[in-house]
């Protein structure tokens, strides 16, 4: 080998070692956790009124999760929560290890592209179960004494790491498991202490589907929180006003579900209405607001600014929560043709 050629091979080799320590646009990689109320992957649509209830559930998490495991590259995932889902109000890990072996499957492909994509022995160590029958039920049944789970101990772990870096908890179901942790530290420790950890956190919260939702609301007026209780639908591919072309089933299965291996395939054709095919993904926005900021278009310190997650507003400045922008489903599917650009050229990465 000449020595023009061994200064272009250690070159190469460099510029890929500081490609996979740097993260996109030379921020800092969000520290992120998923809370999923995450159904099997043979789940069949709620809305179609058939089958078992531990199978019988909203299909959309699948959807939202194989995106998100397609920017996994892009974050630090130091969690991923599997809350109590199905109309059973169960919580099993089991479904979200399954998909991970279909990740496993097509990450070889996805390091020709980046090679800081995480594996999925990886994940499936950050992998952690919350409690059965949370979903939909009041904080009082739910939040206190005794209800703590592997996964709000997790939650706990993870915050108290020396880490300058927030925790981004992004909570696709009912947060109950997040409000346990709160609660445990608030009774263990002094308010000082308390306070230090919830500095750490940084919540996006779709919809309120449990009463913890406003229990942590209540209860925790410095904790950053963005709740989006309508403005996630601009997602939904015939959300009013946005392009259906870019998300309907036609375009799930030319660019996600036909062709492109395994993780592709599993992509759910409907979210709950089965009669109504096409991308719904009302969780996804909760990663979209990092998303984009990763490459400039939002800072997510600043919710008020308009951004791939939506736009929201701070009604009571004594309190650090957000809640959606009047414009609606509008602050998301304004942003669909970058978005949903982004996603097929991702799914092309998963092909051989």
């Amino acid at each position: 080998m000449t020595l023009r050629a061994i200064l272009l091979l250690a070159v190469a080799l460099w510029s890929a070692a500081a490609f996979a320590a740097e993260p996109p646009s030379g921020a800092s990689r969000p520290r992120v956790v998923v809370t999923t109320d995450f159904p099997p992957l043979d789940v069949l649509p709620v809305g179609d009124g058939t089958g078992p209830a531990e199978r019988r559930s909203d299909p959309d998490d699948i959807q939202s999760m194989v995106r998100f495991l397609l920017h996994a590259d892009e974050f630090d995932v130091e969690g991923l929560i599997a809350s109590a889902a199905t109309l059973a109000n169960i919580a099993r890990k089991e479904p979200l290890l399954e998909l991970l072996e279909r990740y496993a499957a097509v990450r070889p492909n996805l390091l020709r592209h980046d090679p800081r994509y995480p594996t999925a022995a990886a994940l499936k160590s950050v992998v952690w179960r919350g409690r059965d029958r949370t979903w939909g039920r009041p904080a009082a049944e739910i939040v206190g004494e005794g209800r703590e789970s592997e996964a709000s101990e997790a939650l706990i772990r993870l915050a108290d790491r020396a880490d300058p870096r927030p925790v981004w908890v992004l909570v696709w179901g009912g947060p109950a498991d997040l409000a346990q942790a709160l609660w445990t530290v608030r009774t263990r420790r002094s308010a000082e202490e308390t306070e230090r950890f919830v500095s750490k956190l940084r919540v996006y919260l779709i919809a309120k589907q449990d009463g913890s939702a406003q229990w942590i609301l209540d209860e925790f007026p410095r904790l950053f929180v963005i709740c989006s209780e309508r403005n996630y639908m601009g997602m939904f591919w015939n959300s009013h006003g946005s392009d259906p072309a870019l998300s309907d089933l036609a375009w799930v299965k030319q660019h996600v579900r036909e062709g492109h291996g395994p993780l592709g395939a599993v992509y759910p054709e409907s979210g709950a209405n089965p009669k109504t095919p096409g991308v719904i993904e009302g969780d996804t926005p909760s990663f979209l607001h990092l998303l984009g900021a990763l490459r400039g278009v939002n800072d997510p310190e600043k919710p008020d600014l308009p951004g791939w997650g939506g736009r929201f507003v701070r009604p009571d400045p004594a309190r650090n929560h957000w809640f959606d922008h009047p414009e609606g489903g509008k602050a998301v599917h304004r942003w669909r043709a970058d978005v949903q650009a982004e996603f097929s050229k991702r799914a092309e990465w998963m092909k051989p």
